[in-house]
């Protein structure tokens, strides 16, 4: 994946994936205010225009892997509106808001929430129509591992729609966007968020991320047969299409 594993806690000597689920949990309470704030609301428009690309398909049933507070699969069910959206994540503390927003919108017969690890995924083969997975596979401890998992529990001609943040090429965005991710966000994630930590490690596990066509070829080495990269918003943000 990367000759250097990021982590979030780096005087911490458990493993990433612990770190990430204790990072989430710490993070939960404010993460989806951040989220928009951090980006302007942008994300809003990828995670619609990542959805969208699911359209022809029409998937009945859709996994959603690092599923977090849930508005990935809740902007699948406005679009597609599924029979049936499973949602699966490490952190515990994102599950309970995903869990409380279902409660509210009264969406429990066509969305559930599970605990698990998004390498292990705890699911029979080729069960899923499509999976998605919005900013969260750059948080796998083993990149390769997870999306041979994601390729596993899709039936075949099924679709996996990646939503990953990417390191911005042309000048100025490029500049414009390390100044940003390097002192603004940390400075606001310190200032709303009780982890100093958390909006340290996420500018910098986008930097260690393979992103564009490095990471389009590696859904292929894993058995995808086609991965399509769709860059957003001057290379901030991509939108991959993979097929099995």
């Amino acid at each position: 994946m990367t000759s250097k594993t990021i982590t979030p806690y780096k005087d911490n000597p458990t493993g990433k994936k612990e770190q990430v689920a204790t990072m989430f949990n710490n993070i939960s309470g404010t993460y989806d205010f951040l989220n928009h704030f951090l980006s302007f609301g942008i994300d809003i428009i990828w995670r619609k225009k990542a959805i969208k690309a699911l359209k022809t398909l029409q998937p009945k049933e859709i996994l959603d892997v690092a599923t977090g507070t849930g508005d990935f699969a809740f902007e699948a069910i406005k679009i597609l509106n599924p029979e049936q959206i499973t949602g699966v994540d490490i952190s515990e503390g994102m599950l309970t808001i995903a869990r409380d927003k279902i409660m509210k919108r009264g969406l429990q017969q066509q969305f559930k929430v599970v605990l698990g690890d998004s390498e292990r995924l705890p699911f029979e083969e080729a069960v899923f129509d499509a999976v998605t997975v919005a900013f969260g596979v750059r948080n796998f401890e083993h990149l390769e591992k997870g999306l041979a998992d994601i390729w596993r529990v899709l039936r075949p001609g099924g679709k996996a729609v990646i939503l990953e943040f990417s390191n911005p090429k042309a000048f100025p965005v490029k500049q414009l966007y390390q100044l940003y991710s390097r002192t603004l966000m940390p400075f606001f994630g310190r200032l709303f968020s009780k982890d100093k930590a958390a909006y340290t490690y996420l500018p910098e596990s986008v930097v260690q991320f393979p992103d564009g066509e490095r990471f389009a070829s590696i859904l292929r080495k894993v058995g995808f047969s086609d991965a399509l990269c769709r860059p957003q918003t001057f290379g901030i943000c991509t939108i991959y299409i993979a097929t099995k």
